[in-house]
């Protein structure tokens, strides 16, 4: 099946506890090109990772459709087509990095035998030949952040979901994080979702950001990312950078 890219649709989702009612997205819709890296920003509580939630099938919207790689969520989830990453690695610490990258192959049925040549692929991918039999306990947080992107990658999928990936390292190292993670992603052309609270974050990595209001959660403005690839660290210093910044920074001040 050829990859479609996400699909969402009059998005809605309403929370209800204890006697309050959250409006979390109200009629969402966004489209994203396979191939394509699109960047969520905005406030919390504005649904960002509301959105990651539905679209890994974790969630159901109370209105609307929502379609990954023209599949229901959960159907693209059971075949693989998905990875996700989020702001912990959440690597198993008794597992070392080859054994972590193959998790999902486990949760999935899938014989790791088949998978050997791939999970060396990734390895290499991500920088951390020498590591292999590495545990977490022995890593640096870049590096867990690393296999968990890795690990994200193992099934090819189509799509990939980033949940503040790096949104725990250090400003230097998250710089370090997102040109590693430009290469990464040149190589996989994955379809890529990127929920951030960085704007420099999303500038440089993304094809569009996607900037969200909230109370309820809904999309304020879509802002095209005309910066050739690949993307150097010099670029962080240019004036069209900065005007690109600026524009999503106004665009969240605006609501």
């Amino acid at each position: 099946m050829a990859a479609t890219g996400i699909r969402l649709e009059g998005i809605s989702r309403i929370f209800e506890a204890r006697g309050k009612r959250t409006e979390a997205l109200k009629d969402v819709s966004l489209s994203t090109e396979p191939g394509s890296f699109t960047a969520l920003i905005g406030p919390s509580g504005c649904g960002k990772s509301t959105i990651l939630r539905l679209c890994l099938g974790l969630d159901m919207p109370d209105a609307g459709t929502l379609t990954v790689d023209g599949l229901v969520p959960t159907e693209a989830t059971k075949q693989g087509l998905t990875g996700v990453a989020f702001q912990d690695a959440a690597l198993l610490p008794w597992r070392n990095v080859e054994a972590n990258i193959a998790l999902p192959l486990d949760v999935l049925g899938r014989k790791l035998s088949d998978y050997r040549p791939r999970i060396a692929e990734l390895i290499r991918l991500v920088g951390l030949e020498g590591f292999e039999k590495s545990l977490p306990g022995e890593l640096s947080g870049g590096m867990r952040q690393r296999v968990a992107i890795a690990r994200a990658l193992v099934t090819k999928p189509d799509v990939l979901f980033l949940d503040e990936p790096f949104g725990a390292l250090d400003q230097i190292l998250r710089r370090q994080m997102n040109i590693e993670l430009q290469r990464i992603w040149m190589e996989t052309r994955a379809t890529t979702l990127l929920v951030t609270h960085g704007i420099d974050e999303a500038v440089f990595l993304a094809d569009r950001v996607v900037v969200m209001a909230s109370r309820p959660g809904r999309i304020a403005k879509i802002i095209e990312i005309d910066l050739p690839r690949p993307r150097h660290p010099a670029l962080f210093n240019e004036e069209h950078f900065h005007a690109l910044e600026r524009e999503v920074s106004e665009a969240l001040d605006g609501h």
